[in-house]
């Protein structure tokens, strides 16, 4: 694995570099702008390139637009924890960077507390390279919004989507096909940190009939609205006399994740029981793979996104395996799928 570093700061090539070192992954030049990132990726061909966002002459998402265009290399963003940060970090995700690692703030450089997190994703990022060729056309497919028979609404039902890296991607291709009269609530779970769930909900909701927002505690659901959990927490949902509210609640990380998609799931079959559509997307680990099985079991209905359309396939693999999953299709299939199969459960199946 052979690995250009690319970030304005001496200090954070040094360290990211030493980190990668010691790892046994080979870094075979450093860059320290965006001109220089896109002329030695052409020149050296990295297997994975990490890439920070501000950086002078030229900044990282031009760098990472010239480089997916002209030679297509899986791309780790450093990003910054702030809200322009996390702003610039999804158009990074949509322009085809694979993941992105949050930088610590302060003076001094210390990326001792990310150490384990920029070797496991520059070693995923190892992995996608021809995956990313196939999102990068994916991505161009967006098509219509699809529209349900629905018929009078007989029963409560809902929507339950999981992923993890390349997820935003993912959902960019999902969620804004789906009808503003859809006779369910979507709940949304992305492995993501605080700040970042806010502006992929503002994102999602300016290009989508149906609304879509971060989820706040105690907040009634209501049909036709996509409610992501907010990062660093977990989302659940409650029916009490017949009213369902979302539960914003801290707690250990399940699975290695804050918020994690079995945690939900857990939830939303205790409120919906057989009435549930689980939707798991991509990413890595095995979170949401108990979820879709439990909802399967308890007579849901349940969708995985097919390997060659994920980033990663680590999460729909999983669900697969355990025996969790109804029906595997491309992402791009998967709008139609969540209709379909909402139409089924709306007419007693």
């Amino acid at each position: 694995m052979r690995v250009l570093v690319v970030d304005d700061s001496a200090l954070v090539r040094m360290a990211v570099s030493d980190i990668l070192s010691k790892a046994g992954i080979e870094v075979i030049d450093t860059a320290k702008n965006g001109k220089e990132a896109v002329e030695k990726t052409l020149k050296l061909k990295p297997d994975v390139v990490t890439l920070d966002i501000k950086m002078p002459v030229m900044d990282g998402l031009t760098a990472l637009k010239l480089i997916m265009e002209k030679q297509p290399t899986p791309v780790v963003m450093l990003s910054s924890l702030t809200k322009e940060g996390a702003k610039e970090t999804l158009e990074a995700l949509k322009l085809g960077a694979v993941d992105f690692i949050t930088k610590p703030g302060g003076a001094l450089v210390d990326l001792s507390s990310i150490e384990q997190e920029i070797v496991e994703k520059v070693r995923m990022a190892a992995t996608t390279s021809l995956n990313i060729l196939r999102l990068q056309n994916l991505k161009k497919i967006k098509g219509e919004v699809v529209r349900g028979s629905w018929g009078k609404k007989t029963r409560d039902v809902c929507v339950l989507i999981g992923s993890s890296t390349g997820g935003p991607s993912a959902l960019e291709m999902i969620i804004p096909r789906l009808p503003a009269d859809i006779p369910a609530p979507i709940f949304v779970v992305q492995h993501m940190p605080p700040g970042f769930t806010q502006q992929l909900a503002e994102r999602l909701d300016n290009i989508s009939e149906v609304k879509v927002k971060e989820a706040e505690n105690n907040e009634k659901v209501k049909d036709g609205v996509v409610y992501i959990a907010p990062g660093g927490y977990h989302m659940k949902v409650r029916r009490a006399t017949n009213v369902v509210r979302i539960k914003i609640v801290d707690g250990e990380p399940v699975n290695a994740v804050k918020p994690s998609v079995d945690v939900t799931a857990d939830s939303v079959v205790q409120a919906y029981g057989e009435n549930v559509v689980g939707v798991i997307l991509t990413g890595m680990g095995e979170d949401g793979a108990y979820g879709m099985k439990m909802i399967k079991d308890r007579g849901g209905l349940t969708i995985a996104s097919s390997e060659d359309t994920c980033v990663v396939f680590g999460m729909p693999k999983a669900a697969i395996e355990l025996g969790g999953i109804v029906s595997v299709k491309p992402v791009f299939e998967i709008a139609e799928e969540i209709v379909r199969f909402l139409e089924v459960k709306l007419n007693g199946g």
